[in-house]
């Protein structure tokens, strides 16, 4: 086995996803709340979770800064947000950026209206300019770089990259200009193959999912968090039991029947820092 890697360590990337599966576990949102906090460096100590991702403006971001530079082996990406979706927790953009908050200051609950929240509430529905949106990702990209010393890449919370090509246009230039670029063109996003509401229903629709890939290269990324009063205070229109769900992956991800289902099936575990270096 230990042949092997070095083996693949020295082929391309595109003839080692030929071989193998590898899977990128994922979570996301780390900074909102204490409870997601804990959750993900316990998705991380006790289970098989490889990558997490922060939200810089979030009110528990600098606590975040501080697990995480206890725990120099964990993958981290800077999860850059537009948004503040939440009913009863808020946060404001880093930088002067009118043109992407609503009347009290805060960001939009979302990027497109949908049945819960109507044009007002929608970024993409307001006059944004590009310029705010190129200074306000690059302060989250440079705080998060001066705090974490292990950040890796960036990834899009709520999907802001999508909201405009020129806006995925400035996340590229601003990843590579701060060394944080990764080449996602050969990764497939992967889910639950099935229902997922309830913990039972993740593991049974995860362990699915994972029996159903052929070789190549996957990201599966999903919520850590804790089912306590903190989190059941947080929830949004149309996701009001954020606490029951969240709980419900931190306990997928922290479960040893799962893990040994991965490594019976032959999957490798990869981070960010892994496709970096393996496509260099």
């Amino acid at each position: 086995m230990l042949i092997f890697s070095i083996l693949c360590i020295r082929l391309p990337l595109s003839a080692q996803h030929k071989q193998s599966v590898y899977l990128l576990v994922r979570g996301d949102d780390m900074g909102i709340t204490h409870a997601t906090n804990v959750a993900c460096m316990e998705a991380y100590e006790r289970g098989w979770m490889k990558s997490v991702e922060v939200i810089v403006p979030a009110p528990w971001f600098p606590e975040a800064v501080r697990m995480l530079r206890a725990h120099p082996d964990l993958d981290v990406g800077v999860h850059l947000a537009l948004t503040s979706e939440w009913d009863n927790i808020k946060w404001r953009p880093l930088t002067c950026a009118p043109s992407l908050t609503d009347s009290a200051g805060y960001f939009f609950p979302v990027i497109w209206p949908n049945e819960y929240y109507d044009s007002s509430s929608a970024l993409i529905k307001h006059p944004w300019k590009l310029d705010e949106v190129a200074q306000e990702l690059d302060r989250q990209i440079t705080l998060a770089q001066q705090t974490i010393p292990q950040l890796s890449h960036v990834s899009y919370h709520m999907g802001c990259n999508d909201m405009n090509p020129a806006v995925q246009r400035v996340i590229d230039s601003l990843a590579k200009l701060h060394g944080l670029y990764v080449n996602m063109s050969e990764v497939q996003s992967v889910s639950y193959s099935g229902p997922h509401r309830t913990f039972t229903e993740k593991i049974h629709s995860f362990i699915r999912m994972i029996q159903q890939l052929k070789p190549g290269i996957y990201l599966f990324l999903d919520h850590p968090s804790l089912n306590n009063n903190e989190m059941k205070a947080v929830h949004m229109k149309g996701y009001e039991d954020v606490a029951e769900d969240r709980q419900g992956v931190t306990d997928l991800f922290t479960n040893k029947q799962v893990y040994k289902t991965l490594q019976a099936s032959g999957i490798e575990l990869i981070d960010y820092k892994w496709l970096k270096a393996h496509q260099q």
